[in-house]
């Protein structure tokens, strides 16, 4: 049996290893990520975190571990920003305002599946221009849902969050281990 990981995150790697769990392999898996018309943010999240389990070439024994992050604002999905404008509009709609980061989590071996999605609500305080035109020259927001990673130097922009502080980087430990023990892999030294 081996696990392989199918992101590129290095986040989502250095979640797993809070686990104690290091990939057999890292595979991302290449699928479209275009929202469907009128889709909302978290079946759309668990849809793109299934398709990328499905999409990922295992053996039947094997486990494969996808996840995807989805920032909302209501009914609107904030993906990851084409550009530094673009980072700047979602960093300037998410100011002052509670939004949801939702982390989908699929879990496959062989033909069974297992997912959850972890909700957590975020505020963001309202940047001066100063904060926002610095951290767009830093480039985090780069390949970044929502155009922030909590974890680096937006993470002084965060005064308040409720729910899952690793689902917001990208991978909810918590509900990852219990995926991952449904399917059979083991975990805390566990021997298979």
């Amino acid at each position: 049996m081996k696990l392989i990981l199918g992101s590129a995150s290095p986040r989502r790697k250095d979640l797993l290893a809070q686990l104690g769990v290091v990939p057999d392999a890292i595979l991302p898996p290449d699928i479209d990520e275009d929202p469907k018309p009128r889709e909302l943010p978290r079946p759309y999240c668990a849809r793109l975190a299934r398709e990328k389990a499905q999409a990922v070439s295992a053996d039947p024994d094997d486990i494969v571990l996808c996840a995807d992050t989805t920032v909302a604002l209501g009914r609107r999905i904030l993906g990851k920003p084409a550009d530094a404008g673009e980072a700047a509009a979602f960093l300037t709609l998410l100011g002052g305002r509670r939004h949801q980061v939702i982390t989908a989590v699929a879990v496959r071996r062989g033909a069974r599946l297992w997912s959850r999605e972890v909700v957590t609500d975020v505020k963001m305080k309202r940047l001066s221009d100063v904060e926002l035109n610095g951290y767009l020259a830093s480039g985090e927001w780069q390949g970044k849902a929502g155009g922030y990673a909590i974890q680096g130097l937006a993470g002084a922009f965060i005064p308040w969050i409720s729910g899952s502080f690793t689902g917001v980087v990208g991978l909810p430990v918590a509900e990852t281990a219990a995926l991952l023990a449904a399917a059979g892999y083991p975990l805390y030294g566990e021997t298979a």
